[in-house]
């Protein structure tokens, strides 16, 4: 139907739309899509992880500017990415959606087959969910269930003074994708550097397969993704785990668009970079001892970059390392 909507489509014929593009699920869902619950089969020895999360138009993303597609599997990676922080295997997936009425269904079917593509593929069937309408804003909710043997469950608050801090990738990607998109550039006209971080922004990836090798390797006293930016990270980890920190500034691996931008902004790179969210990287506390093991876990599981910025401190402030000059690590991201 040309011109179709959500509300012409109907409620009942929506949850069919999702349903055959799901299709059957593994073995270890027992009742999937169609039913008043999912029900999944719990893996036997493991400890169930769940994580959940929201995308608000207007908040997380910008219909004007970003397609659907890119918001289906944005609302599923960054549930994805709480899972690899803790170490755990992802094993089913829920999708909730609060729907404009006006909402087109080429642009609902983009967003459920994007979401369900990345489910798929990251071993999180989708198994079910809710719809419903909403006279305001688009908003896409995801819930991600996964499973991990108790002894390697990763968490904030296995740090202590004298944790080495190591990063995964590159920090600011996400913040100069949005900085990007906020100034209308024409897609067309970007540089390399401003395409990935325009897709990094858009179409994140969770670091599962890192960080469950990680947590397989007991490699990693703790461990926290950058959903916030890094700077909310080391905060929560240090926090978390009764330590301060101190971030060496001149370690940070910055995308290579962020000094344009930031230039752009009117900011410090650094400051720029550590102050943005939505990079989902991950930050870990390695134990001195543990090095060489976690080294080698990460290097031979991912390929990833991987970079030592700082440590966890026995003093309770939590600062970054300017050249040599100690001041304190700013915020990151707060949605109040």
């Amino acid at each position: 139907m040309r011109n179709a909507t959500v509300a012409s489509a109907g409620e009942h014929a929506l949850i069919e739309r999702v349903r055959q593009r799901a299709g059957a699920p593994p073995a270890w869902v027992t009742v999937g899509i169609g039913d008043d619950a999912a029900v999944v089969e719990p893996e036997r020895g493991a400890s169930i992880v769940v994580t959940t999360d929201s995308l608000v138009d207007g908040v997380h993303f910008r219909r004007a500017w970003t397609p659907l597609a890119a918001v289906g599997h944005k609302a599923l990676a960054v549930s994805l990415s709480d899972l690899a922080a803790m170490g755990a295997t992802p094993r089913a997936s829920l999708l909730s959606l609060a729907l404009p009425a006006d909402l087109p269904l080429a642009d609902f079917d983009a967003l459920v087959d994007a979401f369900v593509a990345l489910a798929n593929r990251s071993g999180a069937p989708l198994v079910g969910g809710n719809l419903t309408r909403t006279t305001g804003p688009l908003v896409v909710d995801s819930t991600a269930f996964g499973s991990v043997r108790p002894r390697r469950l990763m968490r904030r608050s296995g740090g202590r003074p004298g944790d080495e801090l190591y990063l995964t990738g590159t920090i600011g990607a996400a913040t100069a994708g949005l900085a990007v998109l906020e100034a209308g550039a024409d897609r067309a006209a970007l540089s390399a550097e401003e395409v990935e971080a325009v897709e990094r922004y858009e179409r994140p990836e969770a670091r599962l397969r890192c960080g469950t090798s990680v947590a397989r390797a007991r490699a990693a006293a703790a461990c926290i993704d950058l959903s916030d930016g890094l700077a909310d990270a080391v905060r929560q980890l240090a926090m978390a785990s009764g330590t301060g920190a101190v971030v060496l500034a001149d370690t940070l691996p910055l995308h290579p668009a962020v000094p344009a931008w930031a230039e752009r902004a009117g900011r410090n790179a650094v400051d720029f970079a550590i102050a943005g969210g939505e990079d989902y990287e991950l930050l870990f506390a390695v134990r001195p001892k543990q090095r060489r093991a976690f080294l080698t876990t990460v290097r031979r599981c991912s390929g990833l970059p991987l970079t030592k910025i700082g440590r966890l401190t026995a003093e309770p402030d939590v600062q970054l390392d300017r050249g040599g000059t100690l001041e304190p690590l700013a915020s990151g991201f707060t949605h109040f």
